[in-house]
């Protein structure tokens, strides 16, 4: 390629295929131009080939720094897309050249940007809620379906009577619970007034000479009723405690994971119904796709079922394993406890204690110290 002389201050642009320049395609292309070389360097130092101006083409722009004597340095060559004249002006000035390429960029120099789409949280959130209120909408569907007698439910006889067995026990618990509360309390005050009696019979027997035996009689007896009482106590409020924890926590997390259950049970029959529904209807283009995903859908639901009845089953096994072993040993504390106070049995009495090892509070017994705890 010829190059001309620097004294020459124009570059040198072919005509179009008809023989007459195009004022708008000379001015856009020398402003492009400008904007696309080098600081420094001028279109008087710039030789300029073009193969024609139509989109499908491209011009080659040789650029070079000229010396004093006339000399160029070793040209470089940079390809300019006639058709995105600003992108070509952003590269001449230095900046990086992004031509988008479905969704990722790319440059002609200088480092590569990718530019991914970015994830909005306020449509993943809407795609949620929307996911929720639908299956809100379906399992309040079958609820009401079923209470009016025209949907169908999924029932396990053997689960179901085994569910309702624990929660009428459950019931009879919690009474057996408050009636062994409201002894506590009443056995509390009772001893609390023996107490009482008891001192102020000692102190009538040390002023009442006269009546000093009987006063001390009376005293000794009802002091021994307020010891015997409070070792009925402690063990009233040993049951009262194991029959509280088997009732309100054991009891309660395997009705618990009932509900679990119950709630899988109906998502497992909405998405079930829908499913027949589907299959009784008409099998077209539009209707096959509705088809497999709300079978996707009711194999999800029916697994998580699966699983939930599994776990009822499991924890119904060792809860009643555990209820008769707590009970047991509990209704054994009970009964020897009540026989042995009411028999006078004292004896009896603190070894039914010791043999469940049940520490009594001494009465008047000031706490620890934190230095002591430590």
């Amino acid at each position: 390629m010829a190059q001309e002389s620097p004294k020459n201050s124009a570059a040198e642009i072919p005509v179009t295929s008809n023989g007459q320049l195009e004022d708008s395609h000379e001015h856009s292309f020398n402003r492009d131009l400008k904007c696309s070389l080098p600081v420094g360097l001028g279109l008087s130092e710039t030789k300029i080939t073009s193969h024609g101006f139509d989109g499908a083409k491209e011009g080659v722009v040789e650029a070079g720094q000229f010396s004093n004597k006339g000399s160029s340095a070793s040209p470089k060559s940079s390809v300019i897309s006639p058709s995105s004249a600003a992108a070509s002006r952003l590269a001449g000035q230095g900046c990086d050249l992004i031509i988008p390429t479905g969704g990722r960029a790319q440059q002609k120099s200088g480092p590569v940007v990718l530019a991914d789409e970015v994830k909005n949280p306020a449509m993943e959130k809407l795609e949620l809620v929307r996911k929720w209120s639908l299956n809100t909408y379906k399992c309040t569907r079958q609820i009401i379906s079923e209470k009016l007698g025209r949907g169908s439910r999924t029932v396990d006889l053997e689960l179901e009577a085994q569910i309702d067995i624990l929660r009428d026990n459950k019931k009879k618990y919690e009474n057996i619970l408050r009636l062994a509360q409201t002894l506590s309390t009443q056995l509390f005050q009772m001893v609390h007034t023996q107490r009482q009696l008891g001192d102020a019979f000692a102190d009538l027997s040390l002023k009442s000479l006269e009546l000093h035996e009987e006063f001390g009689y009376n005293a000794e007896t009802q002091k021994l009723l307020a010891k015997n009482g409070e070792t009925l106590l402690g063990a009233i409020n040993f049951f009262i405690a194991s029959v509280n924890t088997l009732v309100n926590k054991t009891i309660e997390d395997t009705l618990l994971t009932v509900k679990q259950y119950e709630s899988a049970r109906i998502e497992y029959d909405a998405y079930r119904t829908d499913l027949e529904e589907l299959n009784l209807g008409p099998r077209d283009a539009n209707t096959l796709p509705k088809i497999e995903q709300s079978q996707q859908l009711f194999q999800v639901h029916k697994e998580k079922y699966d699983k939930m009845r599994n776990d009822v089953s499991i924890k119904l096994k060792f809860l009643e394993e555990n209820k008769v072993k707590v009970l047991h040993n509990q209704l054994v504390l009970f009964h020897n406890a009540i026989a042995a106070y009411f028999a006078g049995n004292q004896k009896q009495l603190e070894q039914t204690l010791k043999q469940f090892h049940i520490k009594l509070k001494t009465p008047g017994a000031d706490a620890p110290s934190w230095l002591e705890e430590q």
